[in-house]
């Protein structure tokens, strides 16, 4: 058994699979849409038809954990006598990290055991990445001290570059201007994006075209990366398969054989992204 339990929230995006076959707890973040609220303990949507209802128009809201729900997930850990590690979802994007925070006070006062909160600053996969390579590092016997600090210094070297084929969610959120969006439409103009050290979503740059877009993901990739022998690349798209294909056609190119994971993106960041969003996560020297 690993010496202490780790946990993370949906806003990995994490495959199911994962969760059961790496003994990681789960923490369901939720949304509603069309007057349906869906979650851990509420409907269940498919993702493709999330996604299919998106793009017909709806509009989904999400909400994050709250301090109850997290203590309901972590407390049997703690009841135990299982120290607990949470990675969270950025708090650059969420409250659901004081969330966490505020659960793991409250737990810590009722039972003899650690609970530490690791502020990911990453999003969707990448910070799937991050939750991968800290269960590696646990399942090598690390204990939770060294796994914290492991992770407070790899986290910010976990880069996510991304592009949207729709603009409309974009501008939702505030990262561009309605002109811009319209524009950008009009023109076919497709913005490069990535999460910054604070773990904010930040436009990075804009290229002509769709394929280009995907070209400068990769061309950035090439820039910062410092992977190692055994470090995977991976991938989230938001219901794009085609894209996808041509991201890893590229990638093959520059990184031959090397371990490549795709999942698709998840419905709560996917409410904030779009349909279409294409998304590159690996160890790099910088952000």
């Amino acid at each position: 058994m690993r010496k202490f339990a780790i946990l993370t929230d949906t806003g990995s995006d994490l495959p199911e699979s994962y969760y059961g076959e790496h003994e990681v707890g789960k923490i369901g973040l939720g949304f509603t849409m069309d007057g349906v609220t869906y979650g851990e303990e509420e409907a269940e949507l498919d993702v493709k038809e999330f996604y299919a209802r998106l793009r017909a128009g709806a509009m989904p809201k999400t909400f994050q954990v709250t301090p109850e729900q997290a203590v309901k997930h972590i407390e049997p850990y703690a009841a135990a006598g299982r120290d607990v590690l949470v990675v969270a979802f950025s708090s650059g994007l969420s409250g659901t990290y004081l969330s966490y925070l505020t659960a793991a006070k409250e737990l810590m006062t009722r039972y003899s055991v650690k609970i530490a909160v690791v502020d990911s600053l990453c999003a969707s996969y990448g910070q799937g990445l991050l939750v991968d390579y800290i269960v590696r590092k646990a399942d090598m016997g690390a204990e939770i001290d060294e796994t914290v600090a492991y992770a407070e210094g790899l986290k910010r070297h976990i880069c996510h570059i991304f592009t949207v084929e729709d603009l409309y969610h974009l501008k939702r959120g505030g990262r561009v201007t309605g002109a811009e969006a319209f524009m950008g439409t009009v023109l076919n103009i497709k913005p490069i994006l990535h999460v910054d050290d604070e773990g904010h979503l930040i436009p990075m740059g804009k290229v002509m075209g769709r394929k280009k877009s995907i070209s400068a993901l990769v061309d950035r990739m090439n820039a910062t990366q410092i992977l190692e022998p055994d470090d995977p690349i991976y991938i989230s798209h938001g219901d794009c398969e085609d894209d996808v294909a041509y991201l890893i056609k590229l990638l093959r190119r520059d990184y031959g054989d090397r371990p490549i994971f795709v999942n698709m993106i998840g419905s709560v960041i996917g409410a904030h992204s779009g349909s279409g969003t294409l998304a590159v996560f690996y160890r790099g020297s910088r952000r």
